[in-house]
């Protein structure tokens, strides 16, 4: 809600009349009165009709909400700095465990997020829920072939590392690759498809100690991103660059 607003793609703010005065609500009053968004009181059963899920207030956003989706020519072309991260998705299909994984990586500095077309998660109200806003910030490209998209990454520097359970390194066995890396995660059922792990420069497993046997695909990708690539960029923050436009 707070990031629909920040980031400028809330046309107006509906609050329920009658609703609690939280602290919650003052905020998002104090966002849209600084942004000059409308807020209007409504009936609860139009924001029932809205969504599913909206604590007495929900946000109406403009049809091209986010930034402008990009392609797999529009990803290559990016001004990625030498050190920039990509996150690819392989056939993640939970709206929750895309929004998820966008959090993931926008938190890490990642300068773009890659998903499927086809059998894939959409950018729904709920993953926008589960991104606490980071799909709304961070560039996002749904490519139709990830094994290509991948090549077209590696083609402008990307070293692509895919996390795949049976890797006979894992991400404690040797320091992450220097320069630009491509971030590779599979659907939590079957992983990474037979392509898209031939496509990968180097496979790396997470070591699990206790007795679950597997982390979703979103907490693996944190767990990566924080205990094997960040370290050795010395702490510093990857920018997301702007999207085209």
């Amino acid at each position: 809600m707070l990031e629909a607003i920040r980031a400028g793609v809330a046309t107006e703010v509906l609050v329920a009349t009658g609703a609690r005065d939280t602290q919650g609500l003052r905020e998002v009053r104090e966002a849209a009165r600084a942004a000059r968004v409308p807020v209007r009181a409504t009936d609860r059963r139009e924001l029932d009709r809205l969504a599913a899920d909206h604590r007495g207030v929900v946000a109406r956003t403009g049809s091209g909400a986010g930034r402008p989706e990009l392609g797999e020519r529009e990803l290559a072309s990016l001004p990625y700095a030498e050190d920039a991260i990509v996150v690819v998705l392989d056939g993640i299909t939970d709206p929750q465990n895309l929004g998820a994984a966008a959090r993931a990586a926008e938190a890490a500095g990642a300068a773009a997020l890659v998903s499927r077309t086809r059998r894939a998660a959409e950018v729904t109200s709920a993953a926008l829920r589960a991104s606490a806003g980071a799909l709304l910030h961070l560039p996002h490209a749904r490519v139709a072939n990830i094994a290509r998209a991948i090549g077209r990454l590696q083609e402008v520097g990307f070293t692509a590392i895919g996390l795949d359970a049976a890797a006979e390194r894992s991400i404690f066995d040797d320091p992450c690759p220097a320069g630009r890396v491509a971030v590779v995660v599979g659907s939590e059922g079957t992983g990474m498809s037979r392509l898209v792990r031939e496509r990968c420069d180097l496979l790396v497993s997470l070591p699990l100690r206790g007795r679950v046997a597997s982390l979703n695909a979103a907490s693996s990708l944190a767990a990566t991103l924080y205990g094997f690539v960040l370290p050795g960029r010395a702490g510093r923050v990857v920018a997301s660059p702007p999207g085209p436009g």
